[in-house]
């Protein structure tokens, strides 16, 4: 741990990783894959500067090779703004499944369950050890918790959050 996403991308699958400066400004979106699903695009600002942001979003992007090929191969874009028009000749009901389906597996890639189980004993000992118990835990105890799992994997705890909601580790508001 942490998966190491980009190698896995680039060695593995032979894919670019190309920071692009203004994507998420201009555009609203932290990646894309090109259309050839030979490159993964990403905002020069994530690359640099959101580390765990960047991770996910490769992850996401290479679901969409993996997982949603069969639909990117019937869109045919040449840069975002292409992109914007494909994407309206996807319904909204699938487009939120395919979305839903690149974060799920982002999720499980970056975070597998085993570790997570294993990194959430561990957290629930180090609270412990500064007097808090699991069972009275506090939101900010919780969001504690949720960074040093995220910390282990190099995620954001929302991700940590979500994983472990799927997986039954806990319940959140």
């Amino acid at each position: 741990m942490p998966v190491p996403i980009e190698w896995i991308i680039e060695q593995r699958f032979g894919m670019d990783i190309v920071p692009m400066p203004g994507l998420k400004r201009a555009f609203e979106i932290d990646a894309y894959i090109t259309s050839d699903l030979a490159e993964i695009r990403v905002d020069l600002d994530v690359y640099s500067s959101f580390e765990t942001r960047y991770r996910f979003s490769l992850a996401h992007e290479l679901a969409h090779k993996l997982l949603h090929a069969e639909v990117f191969s019937q869109l045919r874009f040449e840069g975002l703004e292409e992109w914007k028009k494909a994407r309206e000749g996807i319904s909204e009901r699938e487009y939120r499944f395919i979305e839903w389906h690149a974060n799920a597996f982002a999720g499980l890639v970056l975070v597998p369950p085993d570790a997570l189980a294993k990194q959430f004993e561990a957290a629930k000992r180090r609270l412990t050890q500064i007097g808090l118990s699991i069972e009275e835990a506090t939101p900010a105890a919780w969001d504690t918790l949720q960074s040093w799992v995220g910390d282990a994997f190099n995620v954001s705890g929302a991700v940590i959050d979500r994983r472990g909601r799927d997986d039954g580790l806990w319940v959140s508001e």
